[in-house]
């Protein structure tokens, strides 16, 4: 089962359209049998767990306890909490062990993520890998994008940019398919069925 990273805000509240439409797009990837990661958290990364827990889909939260102390542990929507011991090692994770990316307006940290993303698609065909799909919603990262690319002279169209979650939502379906080439298989799940073994012998 293709895992799907999806991105964005830590601080947008639920009354907020960006909320909703995270909501959305979680339980559109759930119920099109795709696992959801997140980075465990609230806003947003809480918004899509939601959405994919609503109509019993799997979520995995990559949560960093020791980066952000003051948080509790992975919000109540995640099925399967996996910790990482730094942010580097996180974002990695998310980012790199997952078979597609998007993102969802964000700050500082959701750039990042999204710059990583970036750069993996445009070094897969070094090593003769297919880049994986890296979804961009909104105006906000279609104009960072366009931006850097122009500026840094790079292939902005390893990123797709797309109006709202709907089509973000297309893409991926279009795209991340069960047989399409992986940078490295079903890293995230097979944490989760790992863990879930594990609890089994228990």
């Amino acid at each position: 089962m293709p895992t799907i990273a999806v991105i964005g805000s830590s601080r947008t509240q639920p009354d907020h359209p960006d909320y909703r439409d995270a909501q959305r797009l979680g339980g559109l990837l759930a119920e099109a049998g795709f696992t959801v990661a997140t980075g465990g958290y609230g806003g947003l990364m809480e918004a899509v767990s939601q959405g994919a827990r609503s109509v019993g889909g799997q979520v995995v939260g990559v949560t960093a306890p020791d980066v952000f102390p003051g948080r509790a542990r992975a919000n109540a929507y995640v099925t399967d909490e996996q910790p990482a011991g730094t942010l580097t090692e996180r974002i990695h994770r998310l980012i790199h062990d997952s078979d597609a990316v998007i993102a969802l307006p964000g700050s500082i940290g959701t750039l990042t993520e999204l710059m990583l993303a970036w750069n993996l698609a445009f070094v897969a065909p070094f090593s003769e890998r297919t880049p994986k799909p890296v979804i961009a919603v909104g105006a906000l990262w279609a104009e960072i994008v366009s931006s850097l690319a122009e500026c840094l002279e790079t292939d902005g169209s390893l990123v797709t940019l797309v109006d709202n979650v709907d089509e973000a939502f297309s893409r991926i379906a279009e795209r991340a398919k069960p047989a399409a080439t992986r940078q490295q298989p079903g890293m995230l799940n097979d944490r989760a069925n790992a863990s879930g073994a594990l609890r089994r012998e228990q």
